[in-house]
This record gives structure tokens, C-alpha cells and sequence, in this order.
């Protein structure tokens, strides 16, 4: 890396942190045990009463109960005084710092001695994880995201610090795409075990915040190397009935952006989008029942791509490929809470999420020379996909506030039930040829979290116990003059069992911060292929590997504080990269799975600090990865032919350096400006591999990097009459993969909303890429070809919705 960009990056940050930021203060428990000094023997109705230590003032009190035992009401992080009084007993005062990482803090055993003078000074602090003190963590409202509202939340993604998304809806954090997806903590088959399919599936509407882990403590399972996602459900928390229901419609591809080439069915135009929601509530004494209820219904043109193959013959294909989608998503979420006494509580919850989407494909081919017409592929696709997510939650609190045990069992099922019927056009025939492919996923996972409140701080045990079966069965059904390969078809089974355990220990004293962890994994995947397989075999991985974790917090005064994380993750290679099938969506350049693929391990660091004031913040991040085994896919030629091959593989090392600096500004009363910044070098070491459809094709690439990043901006600007306009642009600079390199993108966002009906309403209209400007370009290079891709798909649609909160 030159030195150049260090400097840079240093300067980058040195101008930042001259800005004054606000970390926000956290609301904690504080309890604790109060005895006689002598004989150990529980003091009942004991006054405890806590004052600031600025002006003496009241802040909270309360009495020992009959077993010595005090809990006062949350109190904020900050420095008071805390007294113990007792007929018969010296009174005590001591100084009592609360600090800001964790929701309960256990004062231990506070002694108080007979006919006896003593003060003693104890300083007490605790730990809480989240962005404004441990900087491992940030929280984002989606309501806030006025701009996005009404899409999916794969959409309202885009607009996130360190987040980027591709053509195909895969999402990147930090410039890296290997992200665990979590939905209420949880992982499930919607999203998907350490991949990122689904969140296509969701409203934003449906979803009440979320949040983005970089650094992901033991806690964790060890997955995602650039970090977890955890996408929160809204859940309200009123007594009695309450609940909200709102209407949006929408219309995309307004403008066209390339016009078609001659003989291709007509792109999707002025595509009609429409969300209904619904959630209702019911919290009375110790139960609480919720339901929530979405419907996405939408067309859209999901690709308009055109690619150019220039082979080093001279032989040039030009191709268009469109594809246009019909698609309704529902969403149902249901459960309870109970809480039959103080000390236990149980949570059950259900989430079915149906998808079914009808897909018209076509695909011309062109000689680039001549512009002699050479295939026609078209496409009618049916896939239903059928997902079931089921939890049963219990909780056990001992007497001792924060302390308790939990327990869960997690069921997750999936059913993808997906058919091609293929038509083939060429010079001098047609063909038919049909495709259909069933897969069942199932999960079992159960889970245990332990957590003890210490006298500075934490301890958290756990184990994690998973089994996954996921049995899959592609056809190929040939028709006239076919250009299936019927040696690639038959079945598959996926099978992966998982055990672990992790200890985590957090430590506060003064102004230091220490949360250290460590998880253990043992893994097994075995991938079961058909025996007449005419490529791949049956293979698979284990590993038995420690997963350490480790940040230390220095607080350099109230308002800023500097952490320094570590931690080792991995990146198993999911079902579908294993997945020894191809997909005849585009015939000449098919995409394959590779049973034969290992994990990604991942070693990260990272310096984070920020700084607080009265009117925003910053907070800026140095950090650096370096990961073997890198995951990700090669395209090479089918010799004596002009078509190519796409398999997943694992390329040898990769490295990830950059800065991320994000920044918050209330200017005046009337506008808050919001900006950040992900600078990153990219590193792909040297590396040589074999792609082995339809023989062994030998690949090899020279070391190369890149630096590049990305810059988002937005402004909020709040009117009067409660009247909000929302304005973001987004630029993603040029980067590498480990075959070529994606071009720049950029695109700008809008959006108005005003609160009517006594605040219960709300109206909004947005815009997403209001200029039309999102374009995916990307260059691959191959062993005696070039790839050029150009994808025109549709990115502009404008919303307008109500909602109604009761």
C-alpha cells in the first residue's frame, strides 16, 4: 500500500476529528445486596438514594426488601453519589460512576457496620453495546429513511453507511459481500444462512430499524466477515389495543433508458408496485400479542443487460438480455409474549413469507461484425418460494437484576419450487427444452445465552447447536433439437451440523472499556452429489477452529471515546455455490456450482473513534482485512466453442484496507446533513485454479488492487406544519473483482412526507434514482476473451403512501 494513501486517509481523519460530536447518554438498572457488616445477615428497608454529583440534587431512590435486595429505576450513564441509611447503622455515601455498555449494573454486596463512621469510595461502571459508546454498532430508522420508504428493505439498504448493492441484489458491506443477515437477532432460511437472498422479500414498511455490527463479539455465530445485519420487525409497545395500517403505490421505468434491440419482446414500462401493510397489538398485564401483515405486489423490468464477447480470434457476439417480472410477496408475522411471573417470560413467534414470481426472458444473440442475427432464447420461469420461520423463546431472571439465562429453539423451513420452459430460435431450427428444479431447506437450531451482572461489568456463556438438511432435485426434460447437458442434472443433498460455544467477558474501570471473547466452532458440511454426476463428485469441509474477539474503549471525556477492535471470522461457501447444477437462464454463458469449494477465514482490525456535541457527530474508522481462501467465481471459455462457463471458486488471498468516516451536521433549526465516506485499497493476491465444466480449464490472474470507495449524502430539511424533504446522492467509485473490475455508479434519491390527523397519519411521496443515472458496468477478462456488460435495469420508481397509526 503507498504511502501516498496513508497520508490521505490520515489526513481525511485528522480533519474530521477537528469536528465536536454527542455520544447519548444509556439508561441502566443499578442493584445490589445491603448487610450488616458483622454477621453477613441481609438488611431490610435500607434507604438508598443517588444524587448528582454536580449540584447534590435528587435523582432516584428507593428500599431494601426484606431478602437486603434494592433495584432503582433506570438511571443515565453519569457520576453521582449514591447514600445508605439505616436506624442503628453509620450512614455510607460513595461515589458512583454509571457507564454506558450494559442495561444492568450489580453493585455486589454493599456492608453497613454498627455505631461506626466509615467512608468508602467505589467506583462502579458497566458496558453497553451499542454505536454511541462501544462504536461497534450502528441503529438506523427506517421511518427516517423518507426516501426509500415504500420499497423493500434490500432497497432502503442502499442508503446505509458502508453498505453497496449490485445488480443482482447481493449486498456489500465495506466492499466486501460476505454479510451474516439477521432477522430479529435470528438467522433463517428467508435470508438465508451467511448469504443475502431475500431481503427482496420484505417492505420496508414492515421493518422498524436496523442495524449494522462490524465487529461482531463471540456472541455472534463466526460468520460474515464484514460483519451482521440484524433487520428488526416492528413490534409495538402500548398497553392495550394499538397497531397501524398504511397503503402505498408506485410506478417504475417511467423513462426507458437504452431502447431495444429489433426483435425483442417489449421491456416492462410505467411498472404499477403496490404495498398494503397492516399490524395490530394487544398488551395487557403479562401478555402481549402481536400481528403483523404485508403484501408487495409489483412488475418490474429486473434486467435489461447487454454484453459483448470479444474473443482473440476476432469472433465478436453481441447479446441483449431482458428480463421481465411479475411477483407478489406476503408477509405474515405472529406470536406472544408471557411473562407469567417476575422470574420467567416465553416469546413464541411465526413468520410465512409466500413468493411467487412469473419471469418472461429474452435473450438475442448478434454476430458484432455482420449483425446477422444467431439465437433467440426466450424463457417463461414459474419459481413459488415457501419459507417458515418458527421460535420459541424462554427466559429465566434470577433475582439479581440482569441475570438470566435464555433459551431458544429455532425452526426455519424453505420449499423452492422453480420450472424454465426454454425456447430456442436459430438459423435454421427451433427447439423446446424444459428445466424444473425442487429444493426443501430445514433448520434446527437451539440455543443458550447466559449473562451475570458483575461489579464492573459482564459475563456472557453460550452454546449453539444447528443441523441443516437441504435436499435438491434438478430435471432436465429435452425437447426438439436441445442443447441441454443431461449429464448435469439429477440430485444433491446439502447436509451441515454445527456446535459451538463462546464465553465473553466485559470490564469497566475509570475510563476504560475491555469486552474479550471467544468462540469455538465445529463444523461439517458434507454435499451429497447424484453418482452420475458427468463433472463433480460427493465432497465436502470440517473445520474445528477458535474464533477470538477482542475491543478495549478508552473514554477521553463524555462526549468521545477510541476503540481498538480484533476478530478472526469465516465464510462457508453456501448451498448454491456448492450446488452441482447449471442454470440455462442465458445458454451461452452458464453459471455452476462447485461441491469442491472450502471456507474463507477472515482476520480483521479496526481503530474506531467518536466525538460528540450538540448539534450531530462523527465518528471515523481505520480498519484492515486479510482473508484466505477467497470466495468467488471465474468465467472461462468452452473450448470449440464461443460460449463461457461461470463456476464458483476459491481464489488464494485478499486483502481490504480503508477508512469509513461518518458525519452528522444540524445546521439552523430547519436542516440536518448527513455524510459518509467509505475509502478502501482492494487487494486480490496472485492465483491459479481449474474450472472443470466442460474439461479442466487452467485460470490464472496477477496480483492486483485498486483503491476506491464510495460517498453518500443526504439532507433532511423539516418545515413547518410537520413537513419533511428528504434529499440523498450516492457515488460508488470504480473496483476490482478477481477477474476484472466494476465500473462507477451513482444515482440520487427524494422524498416528502407531512404528518396529518393529529400526528396519527402520514402522508409521503419519493423517488428513488430520480435522474435515471444507476447503471451496473462491469469488465471481465479471460483466458483468450473479453467480457464488456452494460445492465440497463430498471432503478427509477416513484411512490406515494398513507398510513394511519390507532
Amino acid at each position: 500500500m503507498s504511502s501516498n494513501y496513508w497520508k490521505s486517509l490520515s489526513v481525511l481523519i485528522a480533519i474530521f476529528i477537528l469536528t465536536t460530536t454527542q455520544i447519548f447518554a444509556q439508561n441502566v438498572v443499578v442493584s445490589g445486596m445491603i448487610k450488616d457488616e458483622k454477621d453477613k445477615s441481609p438488611l431490610a428497608y435500607v434507604n438508598i438514594i443517588v444524587l448528582s454529583s454536580a449540584d447534590s440534587s435528587f435523582i432516584s431512590g428507593t428500599v431494601s426488601s426484606d431478602e437486603g435486595r434494592f433495584s432503582l429505576p433506570a438511571i443515565k450513564s453519569g457520576k453521582y453519589i449514591i447514600n445508605y441509611s439505616f436506624v442503628g447503622y453509620s450512614s455510607k455515601s460513595n461515589f458512583l460512576e454509571i457507564g454506558r455498555l450494559s442495561d444492568y449494573l450489580d453493585l455486589g454486596n454493599i456492608l453497613l457496620s454498627e455505631n461506626s463512621e466509615e467512608l468508602q469510595e467505589v467506583i462502579v461502571s458497566g458496558q453497553r453495546e451499542e454505536v454511541s459508546s462501544a462504536l461497534d454498532k450502528k441503529t438506523f430508522t427506517l421511518e427516517d429513511n423518507i426516501s426509500q420508504l415504500g420499497g423493500s428493505v434490500l432497497q432502503s439498504l442502499q442508503n446505509l453507511p458502508g453498505i453497496t448493492i449490485d445488480q443482482n441484489g447481493t449486498v456489500f458491506l465495506r466492499g466486501s459481500d460476505k454479510v451474516a443477515i439477521l432477522l430479529d437477532g435470528k438467522q433463517t432460511a428467508i435470508t438465508g444462512i451467511g448469504a443475502q437472498s431475500g431481503l427482496e422479500n420484505f417492505p420496508a414498511s414492515s421493518i422498524e430499524k436496523i442495524e449494522i455490527i462490524n465487529n461482531p463479539s463471540s456472541k455472534f455465530d463466526a460468520t460474515g466477515n464484514a460483519g451482521v445485519i440484524n433487520i428488526i420487525f416492528k413490534k409495538e409497545k402500548e398497553e392495550g389495543w394499538n397497531g397501524k395500517v398504511g397503503m402505498i403505490g408506485g410506478l417504475g421505468n417511467m423513462i426507458e433508458k437504452r431502447e431495444s434491440l429489433a426483435g425483442l419482446r417489449d421491456q416492462y414500462r410505467f411498472t404499477p408496485k403496490l404495498n398494503p401493510s397492516a399490524s395490530l397489538n394487544y398488551r395487557k398485564g403479562n401478555i402481549n400479542v402481536f400481528f403483523q401483515g404485508d403484501v408487495l405486489w409489483h412488475k418490474q423490468m429486473m434486467k435489461s443487460e447487454f454484453t459483448d464477447r470479444v474473443f482473440d480470434d476476432g469472433t465478436q457476439i453481441r447479446q441483449q438480455y431482458i428480463e421481465n417480472r411479475t411477483q407478489p410477496i406476503y408477509n405474515l408475522k405472529t406470536g406472544f409474549d408471557w411473562n407469567p411471573n417476575e422470574r420467567h417470560s416465553i416469546t413464541f413467534s411465526g413468520l410465512f413469507n409466500y413468493r411467487e414470481y412469473t419471469d418472461l426472458g429474452d435473450i438475442l444473440y448478434e454476430n458484432a461484425v455482420t449483425d446477422q442475427r444467431q439465437r433467440l432464447w426466450q424463457y417463461f420461469e414459474n419459481e413459488v418460494n415457501q419459507t417458515l420461520f418458527a421460535s420459541i423463546t424462554h427466559r429465566y431472571n434470577f433475582k439479581q437484576p440482569g441475570h438470566h439465562l435464555t433459551s431458544a429453539f429455532n425452526y426455519s423451513f424453505r420449499r423452492k419450487d422453480e420450472v424454465f420452459f426454454f425456447t430456442n430460435e436459430e438459423l435454421d431450427f427451433v427447439g423446446t427444452d424444459t428445466t424444473a428444479l425442487i429444493a426443501d431447506e430445514n433448520i434446527y437450531d437451539l440455543t443458550l445465552d447466559y449473562q451475570k451482572p458483575l461489579r464492573a461489568g459482564r459475563m456472557e456463556l453460550g452454546t449453539k447447536q444447528r443441523a441443516r438438511v437441504f435436499p435438491n432435485l434438478i430435471t432436465f426434460s429435452p425437447g426438439n433439437n436441445s442443447i441441454l447437458d443431461p449429464g448435469l442434472a439429477g440430485s444433491a443433498e446439502y447436509q451441515e451440523w454445527l456446535s459451538a460455544v463462546y464465553g465473553n467477558y466485559i470490564h469497566e474501570k475509570n475510563n476504560w472499556e475491555l469486552e474479550a471473547g471467544l468462540r469455538v466452532e465445529y463444523v461439517k458440511v458434507d454435499y451429497l452429489v447424484d453418482p452420475n454426476h458427468a463433472v463433480f463428485e460427493s465432497a465436502g469441509f470440517d473445520y474445528f477452529e477458535p474464533f477470538p474477539s477482542l475491543r478495549a474503549t478508552y473514554n477521553i471525556n463524555p462526549q468521545s471515546n477510541f476503540s481498538v477492535f480484533y476478530n478472526r471470522r469465516v465464510d462457508r461457501p453456501e448451498e448454491k455455490n456448492l450446488r452441482a447444477f447449471p442454470t440455462y437462464a442465458d445458454p451461452e454463458i452458464l453459471s455452476i456450482g462447485n461441491p469442491t469449494l472450502v471456507p474463507q477465514f477472515t482476520q480483521s482490525v479496526e481503530v474506531g473513534y467518536k466525538q460528540s456535541y450538540d448539534l450531530g457527530y462523527f465518528y471515523g474508522a481505520v480498519y484492515h482485512r486479510a482473508s484466505t481462501n477467497i470466495l468467488t467465481r471465474i468465467t472461462t471459455e468452452i473450448p470449440g466453442s464461443n460460449r463461457l462457463v461461470t463456476i464458483d471458486q476459491n481464489a488464494d488471498r485478499g486483502w481490504n484496507s480503508g477508512v469509513e468516516l461518518v458525519l452528522s451536521q444540524k445546521i439552523g433549526e430547519k436542516f440536518t446533513l448527513n455524510a459518509n465516506t467509505n475509502v478502501y485499497q482492494n487487494r486480490i493476491g496472485a492465483f491459479s485454479l481449474e474450472n472443470a465444466y466442460p474439461t479442466d480449464i487452467t485460470f490464472s490472474r496477477n496480483e492486483e488492487s485498486a483503491i476506491t470507495g464510495n460517498v453518500k449524502i443526504n439532507g433532511l430539511f423539516k418545515l413547518a406544519n410537520s413537513l419533511n424533504i428528504q434529499l440523498s446522492a450516492i457515488y460508488l467509485a470504480p473496483d476490482i473483482v478477481p477477474q476484472g473490475k466494476i465500473l462507477a455508479r451513482y444515482h440520487v434519491d427524494g422524498g416528502v412526507n407531512k404528518k396529518i390527523q393529529d400526528g396519527n397519519g402520514e402522508l409521503f411521496f419519493n423517488a428513488s434514482d430520480i435522474f435515471n443515472t444507476l447503471i451496473i458496468r462491469y469488465r471481465l477478462e479471460g483466458n483468450n476473451f473479453t467480457l464488456r456488460s452494460n445492465d440497463y435495469f430498471e432503478t427509477q420508481v416513484f411512490r406515494f403512501g398513507y398510513s394511519y397509526r390507532f
